[in-house]
């Protein structure tokens, strides 16, 4: 959660989370208390033994029941009674140990399985800015390393503060009924351990969220490290890494050093503390043993629930300090949640369910955007009407704008000003899924998965069946290359498709657009990491892949956009030409000036008289 959240919207956020969970975690909750019974029995066959064995005291009345009446005083029997009531504390013991850690090991399993869930749910679904901003380190490492807090806080935390709270007072009455003395030395000591567990809770919160910090920006520089290898190897820098590495793993190191120093000291002080009140409460009942107030027997059983009596006090009073670490990963994790997605959808319009594919006709209208912190307007004032089926190709020098726009048009982000509209239905009125349906994309990195051929394919319908994924892999003249793998369909193809070259990978991305026949499709320079053969070869591919399909192609190769019905000419966020001429738009890139009067035009549209020259608005 956000720093200054208070500590109820916490603690109300992690109920509301572990709600599922919560008939489990009372189970749990119930089979602890049990074992406090268990705990206050176990002393009691020692005292029998010496009271009724060794000594000359009968049975405790609540066990004459048990035994008949002639052998009540017997030495014998009442050792067996005390073997034979050991042995049952001691099985049912182990039944509420083993029935405890069970149920245990599920919920806390669950609650951790359910929260990555929710995390991973909620940022797939919040936008690109945010990922821009947060970077994917970050965002996985809360995933992935803090989520698990939660179940540290109900299984480490709640349940055993609730049960030693229980077994303290359980404890400290059955003491009092022995010995009123030694009682009040427990019930003094108590708040003693408390001020220390509070001190050293206030000590060590703030440097736990330092720790978590340098955690993630440790993690940082190792995937980074690790996905640029290639880069690293090439400019020799391994020792760069390694450095960076060890910088930020030392400082993390010293930090949580300084941390476990402060909690031993706060463990050293707990130690002497219930020290200082066992040696006060073994004065005590000696003395009272020689005075008769107590027997030996009595004087054992309260030294022996003195022992348990301190133990929920320590448990208490430590875990309060050593829950910081969970508390603070919790809150990184919730802080995910309260992240709210930017682009919103307006679930009252009737074109929110649109289902059905889209005739492609796209119209933008004023519009303007710039990224988040930015001063700078990467699109301004764009005005264009694209027809429906036609062939956009988008020009312009790098930083001009074109990958935005096309982010735009399936809603990655939203402009600031002005509105996109397909087929006269604004953007904002479609659900988002039901808009990124009608797009297939194809990227000039692109994206693959460490899973095989058939599933990268497959990816954008998991549905689809063999035969299908076949034929969309033969459309996109793949499925020759794919077939000599060792597995064809069936080969992994490693991390991003590392043991594919760069045309094999473009391949199998037109493949999966094909697989997926959406009615609009974006091209973003899919052939300018590739030579002219792969080229070739692709255009070939995506040639057939263009036919009754509004599409958008982004290229800094004007060749490639010589089929076009219009090109789009972008400079500085401006829409500068819109033109049928592949070469005067060569032109206006290589000379911007000759356009004259053009590059100050508002909004462009292509005339049906195939005029070059946008209008005004």
């Amino acid at each position: 959660m956000k720093k200054g959240s208070s500590s109820r919207e916490f603690w109300q956020r992690i109920v509301e989370l572990a709600a599922p969970c919560w008939p489990h975690l009372s189970g749990i909750l119930i089979l602890n208390l049990i074992s406090t019974p268990l705990a206050l029995l176990m002393p009691l066959p020692l005292k029998i033994a010496v009271d009724s064995v060794l000594g000359t005291r009968a049975l405790p009345a609540w066990l004459h029941a048990l035994v008949p009446v002639s052998k009540i005083h017997a030495k014998g029997t009442n050792l067996f009674v005390a073997a034979i009531l050991l042995l049952t504390i001691a099985c049912l013991s182990s039944i509420q140990s083993f029935a405890s850690w069970l149920l245990a090991t599920y919920t806390g399993e669950r609650l951790v399985h359910d929260f990555r869930s929710r995390l991973l749910w909620h940022v797939q679904r919040l936008s690109l800015a945010f990922h821009d901003r947060r970077g994917s380190s970050d965002t996985a490492y809360r995933i992935q390393y803090d989520a698990p807090a939660i179940q540290t806080i109900f299984l480490q935390g709640f349940v055993p503060v609730v049960t030693s709270s229980f077994a303290f007072v359980s404890m400290l009455y059955i003491t009092y009924r022995i010995s009123w003395s030694l009682s009040v030395i427990a019930l003094v000591l108590s708040p003693v351990l408390f001020v220390l567990a509070r001190n050293s809770s206030r000590r060590v919160r703030s440097g736990y969220d330092e720790v978590r910090e340098l955690d993630s920006s440790a993690m940082l520089v190792l995937q980074e490290g690790l996905a640029s290898v290639r880069a690293v190897k090439a400019f020799c820098q391994e020792s760069f890494q390694d450095e960076l590495f060890r910088r930020k793993s030392r400082m993390r190191m010293r930090e949580q050093i300084r941390l476990a120093s402060i909690q031993a000291g706060f463990h050293v002080l707990i130690g002497l503390c219930i020290a200082f009140g066992t040696a006060i409460a073994l004065v005590i009942g000696v003395t009272e043993v020689r005075q008769n107030t107590i027997t030996v027997g009595d004087f054992l059983l309260v030294m022996a629930y003195m022992a348990q009596l301190y133990e929920p006090l320590r448990t208490i009073s430590t875990r309060i300090p050593e829950l910081q670490s969970s508390f603070s990963s919790l809150r990184r994790s919730l802080a995910l949640l309260e992240e709210t997605p930017e682009q919103v959808e307006r679930r009252d319009r009737c074109a929110s369910s649109q289902t059905q594919p889209v005739k492609g006709r796209v119209e933008f209208k004023s519009v303007s955007f710039q990224y988040p912190g930015s001063s700078r307007r990467v699109l301004d004032a764009v005005d264009f009407v694209v027809p429906a089926g036609s062939r956009v190709g988008i020009a312009g020098p790098s930083g001009s704008g074109k990958s935005t726009l096309v982010n735009l048009l399936t809603r990655f982000y939203d402009p600031i000003e002005g509105a996109i509209s397909i087929d006269g239905v604004d953007l904002r009125d479609f659900r988002l899924d039901d808009l990124r349906q009608q797009f297939s994309i194809v990227l000039q990195e692109p994206m693959l998965f460490s899973t095989t051929v058939a599933g990268n394919i497959a990816y954008a319908r998991p549905d689809a069946s063999r035969a299908e994924v076949i034929e969309a892999a033969r459309r996109a003249n793949a499925h020759e290359f794919i077939m000599r793998l060792p597995q064809a369909y069936d080969t992994p193809i490693g991390e991003n498709g590392a043991r594919l070259s760069g045309g094999e990978r473009q391949r199998l991305a037109i493949a999966r657009a094909f697989l997926k026949d959406a009615p609009m499709l974006i091209l973003d320079e899919p052939t300018s990491s590739i030579d002219v053969q792969a080229e070739a070869e692709i255009l070939a591919a995506v040639e057939s892949l263009l036919n009754g399909r509004t599409t958008f192609m982004i290229a800094h190769r004007l060749g490639t956009l010589e089929h076009c019905d219009m090109v789009l000419v972008l400079r500085e966020g401006r829409l500068t030409m819109v033109t049928r001429d592949v070469a005067e738009a060569r032109t206006q890139l290589m000379n911007p000036e000759s356009a004259g009067p053009v590059l100050v035009k508002r909004a462009a549209t292509l005339p049906p008289d195939g005029a070059t020259t946008p209008s005004t608005a």
